[in-house]
């Protein structure tokens, strides 16, 4: 992707005792939600249907009047602002998408920078900035409509048209629940890689925990009632529940989905003694006894994993090429821990061996290593752009 020109700082974004009460309801959909966003970070708001999740991000670009207490932006109260002027620079993303069908994609994208009287240099330039931004050929795309694209591309082309006017805030509601599993993983991906690069202020509305886990860099739980259950990082979320609600609502495993958190390069990794064909066997044993696994890993000339080797491998004065297993599976340092584990059950191993991004052997990844990094409740975690980054 293309390298963003200079963008504005993100701003900060804070509830306060923000209360939401419909006419003729007993109960407020939104009763004095209060927490703050730090400037750049990404606040999943997360619950049942009918907690109150999407009317609180409603009401940060004033699509749904504040009843009481306030929202500010940036310090400033959302409600010293006139509705459409907000509109027109906080950044929106749905799960429809909501493209118009008789526009082009450059159409479609530079929709609020027309609105703002942007001349037509100015936008045609940045539309084909964000095009490239979010992984699309601006001169295969541009004159496209809406119905010559994927799913999973007119969902990237939603993001550039909430990207156009390079927006302090984004709200996204449940803008990947319509694409199918693959397509949403990728871009889900892609849009945490984009948000390594844009820092953005961004909440994001979603049902599934799974999704808030992965995406956000703190998670406001709501149950219904619009009441704020525990607002968290995903590690404190996972690692100490609020409330027993809390815990039911994440689930049982929360001790494996913290796997989803970290990647193999965030953990202590067993040492393993490496070897090439034709070495002294007594200096490879040596090596044996200094490391964490008992067997030997054959290497190649560039220290690519060949396999384990067998005790007759090493009967002799020099190494022999004699394989006890295959090196499978072959765990990557860029891998998620929750994919590693997922590798390893699969090829019913205890252990592989671990390599960096030429291929080269660094260490071996064990059941037990990822064992103790499940009970490891102190175990530092990244940040949601800094796992794809």
């Amino acid at each position: 992707m293309a390298a963003p020109s200079a963008l504005s700082s993100a701003q900060p974004l804070e509830f306060r005792a923000v209360t939401k009460r419909y006419p003729g309801t007993a109960a407020p959909a939104v009763d004095e939600l209060s927490l703050e966003v730090p400037a750049g970070d990404i606040c999943v708001l997360v619950g049942p249907s009918g907690c109150g999740k999407t009317t609180a991000m409603r009401m940060v670009n004033r699509m749904i009047d504040i009843t009481s207490g306030d929202i500010l932006l940036g310090g400033r109260s959302v409600k010293d602002r006139k509705p459409d002027e907000l509109r027109r620079h906080i950044g929106y993303v749905i799960q429809q998408i909501g493209l118009f069908p008789h526009r082009t994609i450059a159409e479609n994208i530079a929709t609020v920078p027309h609105l703002l009287r942007w001349d037509k240099a100015r936008i045609a330039a940045r539309v084909d900035e964000l095009l490239e931004l979010i992984g699309l050929d601006p001169h295969e795309m541009r004159d496209r409509y809406p119905a010559q694209l994927s799913g999973g591309q007119r969902q990237r082309v939603g993001v550039a048209r909430a990207l156009a006017v390079d927006p302090p805030v984004m709200l996204m509601d449940e803008p990947f629940g319509a694409i199918d599993p693959i397509s949403r993983e990728r871009l889900q991906n892609e849009f945490l890689r984009l948000q390594a690069e844009l820092r953005k202020t961004i909440v994001f509305v979603t049902h599934d925990i799974d999704e808030a886990i992965k995406m956000g860099d703190r998670i406001a739980v709501m149950q219904v009632g619009g009441k704020l259950a525990q607002y968290a990082t995903p590690a404190e979320l996972l690692t100490a529940p609020a409330n027993a609600f809390v815990e039911d609502f994440v689930g049982a495993d929360r001790a494996l989905k913290r796997l989803a958190l970290q990647r193999v390069r965030d953990i202590d990794l067993w040492s393993v003694a490496t070897c090439r064909a034709g070495e002294a066997t007594d200096a490879v044993r040596a090596r044996v006894t200094d490391a964490d696994l008992d067997i030997a890993l054959l290497v190649d000339a560039d220290g690519k994993p060949l396999g384990w080797l067998s005790e007759r491998g090493l009967t002799g004065e020099r190494v022999r090429p004699e394989l006890r297993s295959p090196a499978e599976p072959t765990v990557e340092l860029d891998d998620i821990l929750r994919d590693a584990l997922s590798d390893l059950l699969a090829a019913e191993s205890m252990y592989g061996p671990v390599v960096d991004a030429r291929g080269q052997v660094v260490g071996a990844l064990s059941i037990q290593v990822i064992s103790h990094a499940i009970g490891s409740a102190a175990a530092a975690v990244p940040s949601a752009a800094e796992r794809v980054a």
